[in-house]
């Protein structure tokens, strides 16, 4: 009996590897590889004709901490990530509740918030132009309708990066709404009539039973929105270019610039690595901490 119990968990374990295998072959050559590759690369120096590469070892970890460009680059996406990723999250919550709820036109209002998603974040960018340009966009005409100066929205250290910022929100807020408005859909009716025999009040039903059913949800698009915070430049190439002064420069166009503009690619692969550690120990705090507050029923 006991060689059949044996033989049986053999043959479960085999299975659960035959299934685990092909997505660990598509990680490995697809992620661990690549990240092993740059973690290796940015421990030599930047070669030349006259002068090859050679192994310095955490020198360029050494001067990037070095590089007050660096720290501005990491304080803008420091700021980027906390402001996109909670008033995304609420402002999606805000509309899936609404776009959920008996309202006229409801499939109306529902395209229109996913709208901002379909469009590549290029053509928003191109689209926010029309706002944000000097003398001539929506913002300049509608301030100057109450006597209010032109401001270069864009082109001040001040407002270039809460510019891109509105952006970001504009077009990411659509895209989670779905998620929430998918998960607002599973939500039992059983329960909203349960609470209004009760006498619950909306706001009530709201935070007792309707937030907690969507933790899973809020966490998942948490971690999504955390990746997005890092990853997202597009916009920046169409409407500041990371300027002025490095104002609106995020990490990942500061790579970029690195590796690409600079042809500096051991100094770029340092910043990746710090950029994949980062994100790894936020998902590992989201995942572990987080996750276990989480009811996932």
């Amino acid at each position: 009996m006991s060689k059949r119990v044996n033989l049986e968990r053999r043959r479960q374990a085999i299975y659960g590897w035959l299934l685990l295998t092909p997505a660990a072959v598509m990680l490995s050559i697809f992620a661990f590889y690549p990240s092993a590759a740059t973690f290796w690369s940015s421990l030599f120096s930047r070669g030349t004709r006259r002068r090859p590469s050679e192994f310095i070892a955490l020198e360029n970890y050494s001067d990037l901490f070095a590089d007050p460009t660096f720290w501005v680059v990491v304080k803008n996406n420091l700021l980027y990530a906390a402001v996109t990723i909670p008033v995304s999250i609420i402002i999606a919550l805000a509309m899936a509740l609404w776009a959920n709820s008996k309202i006229p036109a409801r499939g109306f209002v529902r395209t229109a918030y996913f709208t901002p998603t379909v469009l590549p974040m290029i053509a928003a960018a191109n689209l926010w132009l029309f706002f944000y340009t000097p003398g001539l966009g929506v913002l300049d005409q509608i301030a100057g309708l109450f006597g209010l100066p032109s401001v270069n929205w864009l082109g001040q250290p001040q407002t270039a990066l809460w510019a891109v910022i509105i952006v970001t929100i504009w077009k990411e807020a659509g895209f989670f709404m779905i998620f929430y408005l998918a998960a607002l859909q599973t939500i039992p009716e059983d329960l909203k009539e349960a609470s209004d025999i009760e006498g619950a009040s909306r706001w009530t039903y709201t935070r007792r039973i309707v937030l907690p059913l969507l933790m899973p949800t809020t966490l998942f698009i948490m971690v999504n929105a955390t990746i997005n915070s890092v990853k997202l430049i597009d916009h920046l190439f169409i409407l500041t270019k990371g300027g002025p002064s490095d104002a609106s420069k995020l990490i990942l166009y500061y790579i970029w610039e690195m590796a690409f503009a600079f042809f500096d690619a051991p100094h770029a692969a340092a910043m990746t690595i710090l950029v994949l550690a980062v994100l790894c120990v936020v998902a590992a705090v989201q995942l572990y901490f987080i996750d276990r507050r989480t009811h996932y029923q």
